[in-house]
């Protein structure tokens, strides 16, 4: 038996299909840090749905903190804007679980409804692990599963992502990522304002020329730029963040 596990804040827009996508699990904790849109609402229409108010706290401990309210020990781990399809839902249905495995997903990336076939691309993520065995790194952001000692098994089938509906969600994401990746790294790594500046640049360059952005058309553009924007930020602000931090000691 198996737990579908979702953190979310203000998911409203997507968060509909991905519980519909969701519908065979008997058990989906859906774990909301404060949102202030319809997310609670619409959560709490789903009867195989336990709804929990809880505190972010970095996304790698909010996601053990959610997982311990899980009915199984299995968790599929999901975002509120990962949406299963029938068939990948048939192949975890049909999973005999292995203790010692975790096991990864193909997710596919979407602009809007536009799949992103360059900056992004489809990307193997590991979600579905037994967390007497495992569970999420530490880590503020770019968190991610710990598999050593564990085999990690791929499934065939795909699901879709839908992280920005809109450009205003590039934006507010750059904010918010850079803050937790400097607080992460914070008098761990060094940064300066020429750092921020040529991370930022190879970041565009990187995106849009190298792994080809540009034929993704006036998306590939915004998700350069923002890429971008978001490195700048990453390591202006761990500087400022190191700065106050040598001044306190």
């Amino acid at each position: 038996m198996l737990s579908a596990v979702i953190i979310v804040k203000n998911g409203a827009s997507t968060l509909s299909q991905c519980l519909d996508s969701l519908a065979v699990f008997d058990d989906v904790v859906v774990f909301d840090n404060g949102s202030t849109d319809n997310t609670a609402l619409i959560a709490s229409q789903y009867p195989n749905v336990q709804l929990i108010d809880g505190e972010f706290t970095g996304f790698g401990p909010t996601k053990n903190a959610a997982a311990a309210y899980a009915k199984y020990d299995w968790i599929l781990s999901l975002d509120a804007d990962e949406v299963l399809n029938e068939a990948i839902v048939g192949e975890i249905t049909g999973l005999a679980f292995e203790s010692k495995t975790v096991y990864s997903l193909l997710r596919r990336n979407f602009y809007k409804t536009t799949e992103i076939a360059h900056c992004w691309g489809a990307d193997e993520i590991v979600r579905i692990y037994n967390r007497k065995t495992t569970r999420y790194s530490d880590k503020q952001v770019h968190e991610h599963i710990l598999t050593d000692g564990l085999s990690v098994a791929k499934l065939t089938n795909s699901f879709s992502h839908y992280p920005y509906p809109n450009i205003s969600e590039f934006i507010l994401k750059a904010d918010r990522y850079s803050t937790l990746f400097a607080r992460d790294n914070v008098g761990k790594k060094s940064s300066s304002p020429t750092k921020a500046f040529f991370n930022a640049l190879y970041s565009f360059f990187r995106t849009y020329i190298l792994k080809r952005g540009f034929l993704d058309g006036y998306a590939g553009l915004i998700i350069a730029f923002s890429h971008m924007a978001t490195n700048f930020y990453k390591y202006i602000k761990l500087y400022e963040m190191n700065l106050e931090q040598k001044r306190g000691n």
